[in-house]
């Protein structure tokens, strides 16, 4: 029986921060679409404060990447070039489907998500009712046949003219759709999705290969211990919002190997390739979207940084503690605080702010400043801060 390695707290958080991206020189030369590799999902939410949340990601692993850059680099639309043009010419690079949540994901993963698809066709419909699921489906795929690919105003508009969850009878199809793996998006125009068949987007290889379910969560943890580093097993199940017991059926043929870390009080496993080197080299300063992988999963990330976070959007604001859209302040491999962010104009505006002592004033002014530039702003303003004396001296960093 192979020994179990022993790490201390430090060496696990090292390890996870590295393969998430945020440890060590970014790799530039693979850029956004390296980004989305690495991570294997990258999480889409309609919240926009300073970007949509699918921007923060890359931005916070790469620096000041062009927010137009990013969105080429996710989003691969079909070229109009006219009946001449071969369906090989087109290579999309990523689809978005339900993971940790709605999340943008490589191409080469829509084998792993048949489990899924299948499970969602065995349930046999939404939480939203159709009232003639066959004629709306059938409807739907015949357009996009001879349309597509198209957004759901082209198909005919989304809503039924009242709250936003009264959805068309055509919205509800294409969504079945897309949770059944007929129907596929694999660009945005905007915000809104683009649908198209999924036997015309997705290449032959991929599509056809209809991995059993045994096989889609093996390569799904896999996937996710490699881009966390170490993580137990409901940090694995988490990753892609797996059952805990899929997770247990097949953690010991995923090649992850069992770790203990210091202070965890629960079974580890790290990726063979992240122990294979010690961690090194510098430690990124940015800020961090709620809804990074790095940070998603609450609980884990209490137990790796001893930082308590939650999204207070959908809180009503008389109760909110650190604002509508918080995002925590990484520096030095430690969440160092947190800042509610808005723009006003080409002002940043910090709506509220908290730091952990003296020493994270400097990283907050920086990864401010860092911010409003890649945003287009060209000054920063703070508003409130849980602590006056860290306030003057985050404003005297900002003028200096």
């Amino acid at each position: 029986m192979q020994p179990v390695t022993s790490l201390s707290a430090d060496e696990a958080r090292r390890l996870a921060l590295r393969a998430q991206g945020f440890l060590g020189a970014p790799d530039r030369r693979a850029g956004v679409r390296g980004v989305l590799r690495r991570l294997g999902a990258v999480q889409l939410d309609t919240i926009s404060v300073l970007a949509r949340s699918h921007e923060l990601i890359p931005y916070a692993r790469l620096g000041a990447v062009g927010r137009t850059a990013v969105e080429s680099a996710y989003w691969t639309p079909r070229p109009d070039t006219g009946d001449a043009a071969p369906e090989a010419a087109y290579a999309p690079h990523s689809f978005e489907y339900w993971s940790h949540a709605a999340c943008i994901l490589p191409i080469e993963e829509w084998p792993h998500f048949a489990f899924r698809r299948r499970a969602m066709r065995a349930r046999g419909h939404r939480w939203h009712v159709m009232k003639d699921s066959q004629r709306s489906c059938a409807a739907v795929l015949d357009r996009l046949k001879a349309d597509g690919p198209l957004t759901t105003t082209q198909l005919g508009g989304g809503r039924n003219g009242g709250e936003w969850w009264d959805w068309s009878e055509t919205k509800i199809a294409v969504e079945w759709l897309l949770d059944t793996g007929e129907v596929v998006c694999t660009e945005r125009r905007g915000w809104k999705r683009v649908y198209d068949l999924a036997e015309r987007a997705i290449p032959d290889d991929l599509l056809h290969d209809e991995l059993d379910d045994t096989e889609c969560v093996r390569r799904l943890v896999a996937q996710a211990g490699a881009a966390m580093g170490v993580a137990t097993r409901s940090d694995l199940a988490d990753y892609h919002r797996l059952k805990a017991q899929q997770v247990s059926a097949v953690i010991g043929d995923t090649g992850l190997v069992p770790v203990e870390v210091e202070g965890w009080g629960k079974p580890a496993w790290a990726d063979p390739a992240a122990l294979a080197e010690p961690p090194r080299g510098r430690h990124r300063t940015t800020l961090l979207s709620p809804f990074d992988s790095l940070i998603w999963d609450r609980p884990r990330t209490e137990r790796m940084f001893d930082f308590t976070h939650r999204l207070e959007a959908y809180v009503p604001k008389p109760k909110r503690i650190h604002g509508y859209f918080a995002m925590p302040l990484l520096a030095g491999g430690k969440l160092a605080g947190r800042v509610d962010p808005a723009r006003e104009g080409t002002t940043l505006v910090a709506r509220q702010v908290s730091m952990r002592g003296p020493k994270a004033v400097r990283p907050m002014a920086q990864a401010l400043q860092e911010a409003a530039s890649w945003v287009g702003c060209d000054n920063v303003r703070i508003d409130r801060c849980d602590d006056p004396v860290l306030r003057a001296a985050l404003i005297a960093e900002l003028s200096g």
